[in-house]
């Protein structure tokens, strides 16, 4: 009997250890942890909004996954662990949430920005009307690929609208995310490019010469959503009502984003 004790006590020990580490199951020393996918744009923001969070809540760790929006949301289809989601628009997550996804009790439009032309700081660029960025100066113009990056469809949306996308083709540079197109404009290896304001102000090397007319694109709203398979709910909902609290409100405006609610 004291054989067969020791067995079951052995076999036990491993279930539980094998629990614990798939996730369903914790020891009183380990945190909690929670994966968010997020908008590149939000990069600064939400570093600084986990380091907050995980202060107060010593039990849980966050992790940031950011990307563009549309790769971020074909990562969730594709069945990628994730908690939560925040797109740059509405419409990655409308697909989400179409395909039974998203908890749509817990969807929720959060910020709002505004798309602006950037040129380096250094340069001598000029623009008073957005068709001026067809001038002898500006050669290469970075944009999101619009299959992909919200910044990058709601450019093209705006240049449709002026007739104006067939002509900008052709001297595009196209970023993955919208801090890959920041970048192109910080080194040099596009004269202008379509970010968010919020994108611009992160950066020293980059100068606003443009701000896009708000009525030629649709609105610029963030959503954040919690994901239907995420494995910890209880966090999940936590932190979804601590990005929408009085602290990361103050943290979200900071670097100028528009808080909705």
């Amino acid at each position: 009997m004291r054989r067969f004790g020791g067995a079951a006590a052995l076999a036990l020990g491993i279930v539980l250890s094998a629990m614990t580490g798939c996730g369903t199951a914790s020891s009183s020393g380990d945190r909690t942890e929670i994966l968010v996918s997020a908008a590149s744009s939000l990069t600064d923001c939400l570093q600084d909004i986990k380091a907050r969070y995980e202060a107060s809540r010593p039990r849980v760790a966050v992790h940031l996954n950011f990307g563009a929006s549309g790769a971020l949301r074909r990562q969730i289809e594709q069945g990628a662990a994730a908690d939560l989601f925040i797109s740059a628009d509405g419409e990655n997550m409308k697909l989400l949430l179409d395909q039974d996804l998203i908890d749509e009790s817990r969807l929720t439009a959060l910020l709002s920005n505004e798309l602006v032309v950037v040129a380096p700081a250094d340069s001598d660029i000029r623009i008073g009307a957005i068709d001026q960025v067809f001038q002898e100066k500006i050669r290469h113009i970075a944009i999101g690929d619009p299959e992909t990056v919200p910044s990058g469809a709601y450019a093209r949306e705006a240049l449709e609208h002026l007739g104006l996308w067939d002509a900008v083709r052709p001297i595009a540079v196209y970023g993955n995310n919208v801090r890959q197109v920041l970048a192109y404009v910080e080194t040099g290896n596009a004269d202008a490019g379509f970010v968010y304001r919020t994108d611009a102000l992160a950066s020293n090397q980059v100068r606003t010469v443009y701000t896009v007319d708000s009525s030629s694109h649709g609105p610029i709203l963030y959503h954040v959503g919690i994901i239907k398979t995420s494995r910890h709910r209880d966090e999940a909902e936590d932190f979804h009502q601590f990005l929408r609290g009085a602290e990361a409100r103050e943290i979200f405006e900071q670097y100028g984003f528009g808080v909705t609610e």
